[in-house]
């Protein structure tokens, strides 16, 4: 996944997935119920059936291997 700038998924999401990712460059924030993650290349995430939102803070593309299983489109 690629967000530019700014980008935000900005209503809360759940599903009944594990999720996992690894930011290859740029800052992702990454909020799970309550917690906010500020992660940053290199940084990487696990969670498991949460809620959760994200958004790129930064001034670059974030770009991000995230992984849902199962797969869910």
């Amino acid at each position: 996944m690629t967000t530019v700038p700014g980008a935000e998924l900005a209503e809360t999401q759940r599903r009944e997935t594990e999720e996992a990712g690894y930011l290859i460059s740029g800052e992702l924030e990454l909020i799970l119920d309550d917690r906010c993650l500020l992660l940053r290349a290199g940084d990487s995430f696990r969670f498991a059936h949460q809620a959760y939102r994200w958004r790129n803070p930064g001034i670059e593309p974030a770009v991000v291997i995230w992984v849902i299983s199962p797969p869910v489109y």
